[in-house]
């Protein structure tokens, strides 16, 4: 990103941005120095099913909605990039920055607590993590994400007059609203799509058209806080890659 920036060039860049905060706010720095577009590449954030999400459940289908779950895993601890720690691997970077996402894109950012726990590797990174997230207004959010095991990778929105499930939560293929009594009451597939990365990329062309260094679904903003909060997870774990200190 600092090379592409030193020859002015847009950066859409894949999640997680960074590997801690502080790298962030030193390319989002000098991206507003140079006035140049950078955004971070989380293609959940740009997808037509945020929108539907979000519509469906404000809907009041559900009721009122004071839970989301979310987990992510997949059996990838033979993949080098999760296991070393000068690779920014765990499980958290790789996967669980799409739970914390998630439930943030629908909840808020106005959390008042936060509680994790995490197993780790002999190399020192995470390779499962348990968050729960308080927010202010009471809505709780528990995710999970790992990289030994596979799991449903579900998002489950939890209401007083039912549920709703999301299927993949990093690439949601649906939403299906059920009633108090597991009796299904709406369901919607999301729109066919080419790879998934073509929103990020037209969101990006967008936004450079309007001369703007940051796209509104994935702003600077919303970046540093998520990769704020993933530092203070790794703090609490003990989790610290070479060359940095939390």
């Amino acid at each position: 990103m600092k090379l592409c920036l030193e020859h002015g060039k847009p950066v859409l860049c894949e999640k997680s941005f960074t590997r801690n905060a502080m790298e962030a706010e030193e390319i989002l720095r000098e991206a507003e120095s140079k006035n140049i577009l950078v955004t971070e590449a989380i293609w959940t954030r740009y997808m037509p099913s945020r929108k539907i999400i979000a519509e469906t459940i404000a809907s009041g289908i559900i009721g009122q909605i004071d839970h989301v779950s979310a987990n992510l895993h997949y059996s990838i601890a033979g993949k080098e990039r999760m296991t070393r720690p000068e690779l920014a691997g765990g499980a958290l970077l790789d996967l669980g920055v799409y739970c914390l996402n998630f439930a943030i894109m629908f909840f808020g950012q106005e959390i008042e607590k936060i509680e994790s726990s995490a197993f780790l590797t002999d190399t020192g990174v995470d390779k499962f993590n348990s968050i729960t997230i308080l927010f202010k207004d009471g809505k709780t959010a528990s995710l999970t994400s790992g990289f030994t095991s596979r799991s449903d990778r579900k998002g489950i929105f939890y209401g007083s007059k039912g549920y709703a499930v999301v299927e993949n939560i990093n690439n949601p293929s649906s939403i299906t609203c059920y009633d108090v009594n597991d009796v299904e009451l709406k369901h919607i597939d999301f729109p066919e799509i080419a790879t998934g990365y073509e929103y990020e990329v037209l969101e990006c062309a967008e936004t450079l058209k309007e001369n703007k260094i940051q796209c509104p679904s994935m702003s600077h903003e919303e970046t540093l806080f998520i990769m704020k909060i993933m530092d203070s997870l790794r703090k609490q774990w003990g989790v610290i890659y070479p060359c940095e200190t939390l």
